[in-house]
């Protein structure tokens, strides 16, 4: 029988009391090894950036076209010997840009667009092969984190539609009257890269925290604030389209003055397209194939989002949260520069590098935009003892 007790003993004194799960009961139960896939993913972010980076200076030397043909396997090795460059060389000057634009190239010039060319279809193969690597392993050992396999597959089935679509448009040149690919199926290439990339930071973004902190901060979300950074976004996707438009028919180079088209603000002829045989084409053409028309497009295009853009740092400016302030500062300052750069990039008649800066641009801004988008759905709370709050 047990003994009288105090009216102020604790309830089960005496008793051992059970453990409470460290990190609360959503981090009990094991989460896979998300600081290990974070830094895969990372890598794979590197990668396709680079992969970007590479194919804007192979369409700026227009090295695109210089390998014909698509082996996704057997076209790894590049040529050997001289016997196998001049049958390369051969295939090449068969094709319109060739016969209508390099006719009389040396073998010698030839190797360096192909270069080019073989460089970038390379590091398509390198991000494959990572990311299969990468999957495979976690995989294999279970450590990928419970709802994540479905996401962590995405990468992987957009790069293998990416190499397709990448033919598909390769394919565009190498018939006919073309002298390059067509311009919105380098759009749309382009476009999915940017994708690609997209959908790896927001991954990287959402693994920097556990799922319970990541639960906790989406309380506190701004929506209003996500769902302009959300436009936001889909508006700086459509201006890197544009761009995509612009290199695709080398409308840079055309209007080499600012803030004027040479002396108008809307171009002449601009809705006027011929084919091959010289014969005008329906006016829809020009929205792709008119170099006045999709320059001025682009720019229209860049002072909306601009203006747009101020409007979304203004509130953002205004947070509760002072990591996602400063996340909308640092996109209000890339806008800026990204219009300057563009603005180079037409005084200086698209100079390479000047061009490939600004498409660099293009890349620190999307993810910027994205981070912001971020940190609008899970703030991160301050500190008063850090001075963040």
């Amino acid at each position: 029988m047990a003994g009288k007790r105090s009216i102020f003993e604790e309830v089960g004194a005496g008793q051992a009391a059970p453990a409470a799960p460290v990190g609360g009961g959503i981090d009990a139960r094991p989460k896979g090894a998300r600081a290990g896939i974070r830094l895969w993913l990372v890598a794979l972010f590197l990668l396709v950036a680079t992969m970007i980076v590479v194919g804007g200076l192979t369409r700026l030397t227009d090295s695109g076209l210089a390998i014909t043909e698509w082996k996704p396997i057997m076209g790894a090795l590049p040529p050997m010997d001289a016997a196998t460059w001049e049958a390369e060389f051969a295939k090449y000057q068969a094709i319109p840009e060739y016969q209508l634009q390099k006719k009389g190239m040396t073998l010698e010039a030839f190797k360096a667009i192909y270069w080019w060319e073989w460089g970038h279809r390379q590091l398509g193969r390198l991000i494959g092969l990572v990311w299969a690597v990468g999957f495979a392993g976690f995989a294999l050992a279970r450590q990928i984190p419970p709802g994540w396999t479905g996401r962590l597959v995405l990468p992987g089935v957009l790069g293998g539609v990416q190499g397709a679509l990448g033919w598909w448009m390769v394919s565009s040149g190498l018939t006919g009257s073309m002298l390059d690919v067509a311009s919105y199926r380098l759009a749309l290439h382009l476009g999915l890269a940017f994708v690609i990339l997209g959908v790896l930071a927001w991954y990287v973004f959402l693994l920097g925290r556990s799922e319970a902190a990541l639960m906790t901060a989406r309380r506190g979300g701004e929506r209003k604030l996500f769902a302009l950074s959300t436009g936001l976004m889909h508006f700086a996707f459509l201006q890197i389209l544009l761009g995509a438009l612009v290199a695709g028919i080398d409308a840079g180079k055309g209007f080499p003055t600012w803030p004027s088209m040479n002396g108008q603000f809307f171009p002449a002829d601009a809705f006027y397209v011929l084919d091959a045989q010289g014969k005008p084409l329906p006016a829809w053409h020009a929205f792709f194939e008119n170099p006045g028309l999709v320059q001025f497009m682009h720019r229209m295009s860049g002072y909306l989002l601009f203006g747009f853009g101020i409007m979304v740092w203004l509130r953002g400016r205004k947070s509760s949260y002072q990591a996602t302030q400063g996340a909308f500062h640092q996109v209000m300052a890339m806008l800026v520069v990204q219009m300057a750069l563009g603005i180079a990039t037409v005084l200086t008649v698209a100079h390479v590098h000047v061009a490939i800066t600004h498409q660099i641009g293009a890349v620190i801004l999307w993810v910027l935009i994205l981070r912001a988008r971020h940190l609008s759905q899970y703030p991160v709370a301050g500190s008063i003892r850090e001075g963040t709050a």
